[in-house]
């Protein structure tokens, strides 16, 4: 590489976006990691020694290797399962074979499905119940001043203080002896639509009235019907305003999702957490910390995904950050 090529405002231009991108995320990393095993070998708690990168890395590779040992568990079930079912159907050919299914424990791998399931599905039926009505209230100034204050009362409360209430609820009106959808996930997922409502509705509404007057004059001059001038001209113009909503509950709703988790002992990463607390073996320390690191990277990239969505559906790319 000659003085040439370094002085060439391109090649300088790569080399500061490649130190931006890799280079100080990967030193920052590597002090946190530096800083982290330190702190842990002069902690001591009543189960031993703080887990550092070296054991949370190890129980990572355990909680795979048990997922998998599972899994190996419940093939061998079905495959069982199947050879008694054929062999009593070449006795009694009138005989009607029963699938029964797996009964085996949760995984960890399978608490973070469940737990993703139920934050997107909590989050799926708020969005739809929310955009509407942020774009409702953001075109209507009277609707506006008559559900301004049942937002303003209900957005400081902390979602986990409806989910004694949303327990009660679920379990009064759904009543069923074969629920076809387990209570536990019914009840985290109303939880999570309630903390995810308020973001939604106040950013769509807010990013609604405060659309250009331009674009609304032009909405008039060319007289669209209300649904044209809301497909045209009120979603494009608004999409910055509605996805910024979007993220902030999508990122709060996780964290509550495991909070709800945790205390309703619904199924999912929450539940997995408290119960490596209740646990209190050796390696329950390491687990949990597993846990809190994987919760965080999901935190993260379900944050980038929302910003990747923005980015295709958005006309300001550059906004998209």
């Amino acid at each position: 590489m000659n003085a040439l090529q370094l002085n060439n405002p391109q090649f300088k231009s790569i080399l500061q976006q490649a130190t931006n991108l890799i280079a100080l995320p990967l030193i920052g990393i590597a002090m946190f990691l530096l800083i982290w095993s330190m702190a842990a070998d002069r902690i001591d708690t009543s189960l031993g020694k703080f887990p550092g990168p070296s054991q949370v890395a190890t129980q990572a590779v355990t909680l795979y290797d048990e997922h998998v040992a599972e899994r190996d568990k419940a093939a061998a079930f079905y495959e069982r399962q199947e050879k008694r079912n054929a062999a009593r159907v070449a006795k009694d050919p009138t005989y009607e074979p029963k699938i029964r299914k797996y009964t085996g424990k949760e995984t960890f791998f399978d608490q973070i499905v469940t737990s993703l399931i139920t934050v997107m599905s909590g989050f799926i039926l708020a969005a739809v119940i929310a955009i509407p009505l942020g774009i409702a209230i953001g075109l209507n100034k009277k609707l506006n001043i008559a559900v301004n204050p049942i937002v303003q009362l209900f957005k400081p409360v902390s979602p986990l203080a409806w989910l004694p209430l949303v327990t009660m609820v679920v379990s009064a009106l759904y009543v069923s002896p074969d629920p076809v959808v387990p209570k536990s996930f019914i009840n985290s997922m109303i939880t999570v639509t309630l903390c995810c409502l308020w973001p939604m509705v106040i950013n769509t509404s807010v990013g609604v009235a405060s659309i250009d007057k331009d674009l609304v004059n032009v909405s008039r001059v060319l007289r669209l019907p209300a649904l044209k001038h809301v497909q045209k001209i009120v979603l494009p113009a608004s999409i910055p305003a509605i996805f910024t909503g979007m993220r902030l509950s999508l990122g709060v709703a996780w964290m509550v999702l495991i909070a709800a988790e945790m205390l309703a002992q619904n199924p999912g990463l929450g539940k997995f957490v408290w119960d490596e607390f209740q646990n209190g073996s050796s390696d329950s320390l390491s687990r949990i910390m597993t846990a809190v690191i994987v919760i965080g990277f999901i935190g993260f990239l379900l944050d980038r995904i929302m910003l990747q969505v923005q980015r295709v559906v958005s006309w300001d790319k550059a906004g998209a950050q």
